[in-house]
């Protein structure tokens, strides 16, 4: 039996974010089409010579984008909303990023979409990579628009690689568009003949086999679903090359029979995340159905147990050939171990990126192959590192078991309802109807950055970087008075990001300086290590609120990350369950609000932004995580007194099917994304009747394009028509931290001016 090493995907943006460089140049305008498409070839090259080298027998093409996979198929199938103007033919750049980023006054789009709202951006299943939300109308027409595919796979052949091209597949394409005055499922036949005719022109230009990933097929499916994966697989795996049918980031489950039965010629499945489905699948596959096996994590940073996987694999290897490779694409990793010099060797020995995942891959291959002996050395390797992480002192914190054990349901309860805390916090904060505030950043200049690497590099020391600090705050803290800003944030120019930022002052995290891994576009995240029991070892944030709140009369928010959301935006320790680690980081985060409080703070916001991306795929896992993670945030929240305003922001989720979980969280303010959708998100809130106060975004900070007071008025309006305006907020999508003050300033001003605008017709309808 013949055991060959794949990958799904391999990182885009490079291992010094090559990528992210080269679009924020051609979107600036100091670079043109032609330097970004050779800086995108040049990172295509560099990968699959990386890969080959490594050992993969079978690489990807077509997994790399300019921008997003899911964006690439609607580009690929002409589905382009008329708002950008295009009139058909190939889509260009323009439009693409167009369609992802919005588009204004000619300057950045397509040339015909003069003031275009970027589409609609969510989380990608329960990764945090984002994609963009293909949108779908009544008499909507497919045609094949972009010759992507082709081109990569004619790049790589050119070049001596011989790819298996991936394509995101039809019905999960279908399952994650928006459909206006249609039902995206219904359009499956008028979009099958597109993938058709691609997968004709990829026979023609010799690829042999295809990837095409249905990752909704670990997800709960209805009939027209099953129906749809039936009819699609019917039609794609005939006159073509071989169907690789990748399932990913969890179990086939009740879908096992329906995947093995697709006349496809293999099956890609998810034993990270769903190891217990190894058996079925072994059992149910028929004996032509080559079998890829996702033994290695493709979303965590772990190192493998090598040995574990040889004792499950070898039965199977020994009477079948195989495939082995990655969970799911190595998207969701950062690049290469190699490139950290700066982390404790004893956390590093622990670790495998992607290229060293690769590597891990070859090493099973030989073994399996070859022999164990032939690969003796890097097992022993595997074997010592895997035995020291059980047993390191750097992990094990008896006093975080301690607390964790003396923890009650009384301490994640605030005992009088909101109704009662709701006049108490009134009579403080003295806020007009329709408050205005900002959901906590201000932009990170490249004056902030340069600063920033100063100080880290040692140019400048604690006490000058201090002032320069204290000095873009003040400033901030200003500006925000003048415009007539509500509730004041400080800015958090002293933070690199929002979860490394306390992850930094936590015990238990480790910290990359290249671990970037890919949020959307051209964002770019270092996701912390939580390697280890957290705690907390001194106060984090209560001097830089202190200083900012000495600088006006008006409340200026305490601003924190909130449990969940920082286990869910950093790579989680796998030795233990993710509910006792949360816990351990919201004692930690509990300890903060608390000491806030007792400085002054009146406002103090608790951002739990990825709560529902880390809600399991399954409907019937949904309790289980609601529970322990609405307990953790009610941990951090409930220590403070009655009059103390408790604020929470999560963005880009779809929340219809959680309303009771956050409805529980009993914040007494939410802020939500809500610009994109406009305002479609708070008919879920209204159906719920949501009892306590909600900002509903009306800027997109996501796009360049600066929104006019009116659109931010309609916005308010329409909000308005779902919910009572006593419970309204105004404020942006999510924080400014990565856009322009050239972009910040009249954005807040339309929008200050929006609900000054709207108190007034209040106060006439009224009167």
């Amino acid at each position: 039996m013949t055991i060959q090493v794949a990958t799904l995907g391999f990182p885009r943006i490079g291992p010094r974010r090559e990528l992210k460089f080269a679009l924020e140049n051609y979107w600036s305008g100091k670079s043109d089409a032609d330097s970004l498409s050779l800086a995108a070839v040049g990172l295509r090259a560099a990968a699959w010579a990386r890969q080959k080298a490594l050992g993969a027998d079978v690489l990807p093409s077509g997994d790399f984008s300019l921008y997003d996979h899911v964006l690439d198929i609607s580009a690929m199938l002409g589905v382009v909303p008329a708002r950008y103007g295009w009139a058909g033919g190939k889509v260009g750049l323009d439009t693409y990023f167009a369609m992802a980023r919005g588009a204004q006054d000619h300057g950045e789009g397509c040339s015909h979409a003069v003031d275009s709202t970027a589409q609609e951006m969510t989380k990608w299943f329960d990764t945090n990579y984002h994609y963009m939300v293909p949108e779908l109308a009544a008499g909507q027409r497919f045609a094949l628009s972009s010759s992507k595919a082709v081109d990569e796979f004619n790049e790589a052949r050119a070049l001596g690689y011989h790819t298996r091209p991936v394509l995101l597949g039809p019905v999960t394409w279908l399952t994650l568009a928006k459909g206006r005055d249609v039902e995206p499922l219904s359009l499956l036949d008028a979009v099958l003949p597109v993938y058709e005719e691609v997968l004709a022109q990829l026979a023609r230009a010799g690829a042999d086999w295809v990837q095409i990933d249905e990752p909704c097929l670990v997800l709960d499916l209805d009939e027209d679903q099953r129906a749809a994966l039936k009819r699609a697989y019917k039609r794609l795996s005939v006159n073509g090359p071989k169907v690789m049918l990748a399932t990913y980031f969890g179990a086939l489950g009740d879908n096992l029979e329906l995947a093995t039965d697709l006349p496809v010629h293999g099956l890609h499945v998810d034993l990270v995340r769903a190891p217990e489905q190894l058996e079925a699948v072994w059992q149910r596959a028929r004996p032509d159905l080559l079998l890829s096996l996702g033994v290695i994590d493709g979303r965590n940073v772990w190192r493998a147990d090598l040995d574990a996987l040889l004792a499950r694999i070898g039965p199977i290897a020994a009477e079948r050939d195989l495939i082995l490779a990655p969970s799911c694409s190595l998207l969701h990793t950062p690049v290469d171990l190699a490139l950290e010099t700066g982390l404790d060797p004893e956390v590093t020995q622990w670790l495998a990126f992607a290229v060293q995942k690769i590597g891990e891959l070859s090493v099973l291959a030989r073994a399996l192959n070859d022999g164990a002996e032939t690969v003796a050395e890097p097992l022993a390797a595997a074997r010592a590192a895997v035995d020291a992480r059980k047993t390191s002192s750097l992990i094990h914190n008896p006093a975080v078991a301690a607390r964790l054990a003396a923890v009650d349901h009384a301490m994640a309860k605030r005992a009088p309802p909101f109704a009662e805390r709701k006049p108490l916090q009134q009579a403080r904060l003295k806020l007009p109807s329709f408050p205005t505030t900002t959901i906590g950043s201000f932009p990170q200049t490249p004056e902030v950055r340069k600063a920033r690497a100063a100080y880290i590099r040692g140019e400048i020391d604690e006490a000058g970087y201090e002032v320069f600090l204290r000095a873009e705050t003040a400033e901030a803290v200003a500006w925000q008075e003048t415009i007539g800003l509500d509730v004041l944030v400080h800015g958090e120019f002293e933070r690199n990001d929002m979860v490394q930022y306390f992850g930094e002052q936590l015990w238990g995290f480790a910290f990359t300086r290249s671990a970037w891994v890919q949020s959307y576009g051209s964002r770019c995240v270092r996701p912390p290590i939580l390697y280890g029991d957290v705690a907390r070892p001194r106060a984090m944030t209560v001097e830089w609120w202190r200083y900012a709140q000495s600088l006006t009369d008006k409340p200026m928010k305490g601003m924190l990350t909130g449990p969940v959301t920082i286990l869910n935006w950093s790579f989680v320790r796998d030795d233990q369950p993710r509910e006792r680690s949360c816990r351990a980081i919201a004692l930690a985060i509990r300890d903060e609000v608390l000491d806030l409080e007792a400085a002054g703070a009146k406002v103090i916001q608790i951002d739990e932004a990825a709560l529902r991306e880390g809600l399991p795929l399954r409907r019937a896992d949904w309790q289980a995580y609601l529970d322990w993670a609405v307990e953790c945030f009610r941990l951090t929240a409930s220590g403070v007194r009655d009059e103390t305003q408790i604020h929470t922001h999560m963005c880009y989720s779809e929340f219809n099917d959680i309303l009771p979980a956050i409805g529980a969280m009993d914040a007494d303010v939410i802020s939500i994304e809500t610009a994109r959708s406009q305002m479609e998100l708070l008919d879920a809130f209204a159906d719920y009747a949501y009892p306590n106060e909600i900002g509903p975004g009306v800027y997109d900070i996501h796009a360049p394009r600066i929104p006019a007071e009116a659109e931010m008025v309609e916005l308010l309006s329409l909000a308005g028509k779902r919910l009572p305006v006593e419970q309204l907020w105004v404020n942006p999508d999510c924080g400014l931290k990565t856009r322009k003050w050239e972009e910040v300033r009249p954005a807040l001003i339309a929008m200050v001016a929006a609900a000054q605008r709207m108190r007034v017709r209040g106060a006439y309808d009224a009167g």
